[in-house]
């Protein structure tokens, strides 16, 4: 009887067709998910997807289109941001030097375009990356000017976030494709060309913009500290 009763319901279903094992192990190997646009997940998320994406280590190189170079020679023609500051790019030698002091961590993150894990990050000297003193992020290689504390917000990224530089000619912006489905802009001092993080467009007011940065990119000059010479705008 039971058989009977069950005997109709496959009646007119077509048979699944045979799969070859070959191709379902082709299937397999394949069980990529990509990463959703920033705008589209939560801070914390993105923190988390990004984090993933980079992998377990320390951090992920950036392979992106740049548009710094090295000056050729000492003497190039000097250029001047809007607020004074020197931006002239340094030469291979000069960069070299400027980034002596840097640890093999800071030099992978401003020099070969890596990325501080989220929540661990420091400055040069020592400014944790969720500080809330008051003062100015300079570059750790040749130290031009780059944020302020009065532009720093909670991110909820585990980096050091902006809505602005402290002068738009003092960062350069590049695309890049490191990461599949997830293109992204890349920000570089201008000075030096040391990579320094990325920006997207998930930022508070009045820019719209998150200047996510890599604290070991950076050094921390205190409200009332001195400022060291390469740091100072240029002599009218």
């Amino acid at each position: 009887m039971l058989v009977g009763r069950l005997a109709p319901i496959g009646i007119g279903i077509a048979p699944r067709p045979h799969r070859p094992a070959a191709h379902l192990a082709v299937r397999a190997w394949a069980p990529f998910t990509p990463l959703p646009p920033p705008d589209s997940i939560s801070r914390p998320a993105l923190a988390f997807q990004v984090s993933r994406a980079m992998g377990s280590g320390s951090s992920t190189k950036a392979h992106s289109s740049t548009s710094w170079a090295p000056s050729a020679t000492a003497d190039a023609p000097r250029r001047i941001s809007k607020s004074g500051y020197d931006i002239t790019p340094l030469t291979a030698e000069q960069r070299e030097a400027a980034a002596a002091g840097l640890t093999p961590h800071q030099r992978d993150v401003a020099l070969a375009s890596g990325t501080e894990r989220a929540f661990t990050g420091k400055t040069v000297d020592g400014t944790p990356h969720d500080s809330k003193a008051k003062g100015l992020y300079v570059s750790a290689v040749g130290g031009l000017p780059l944020f302020s504390s009065d532009t720093k917000f909670d991110s909820g990224t585990g980096w050091p976030s902006f809505y602005t530089p402290v002068d738009p000619d003092h960062v350069i912006e590049v695309t890049d494709a490191s990461i599949p489905f997830m293109v992204r802009t890349e920000v570089l001092d201008a000075r030096s060309g040391a990579h320094l993080g990325h920006v997207f467009n998930d930022g508070p007011r009045p820019t719209g913009k998150r200047y996510c940065m890599n604290a070991a990119a950076l050094r921390f000059i205190p409200a009332g500290a001195d400022v060291p010479p390469e740091s100072k705008p240029v002599s009218p």
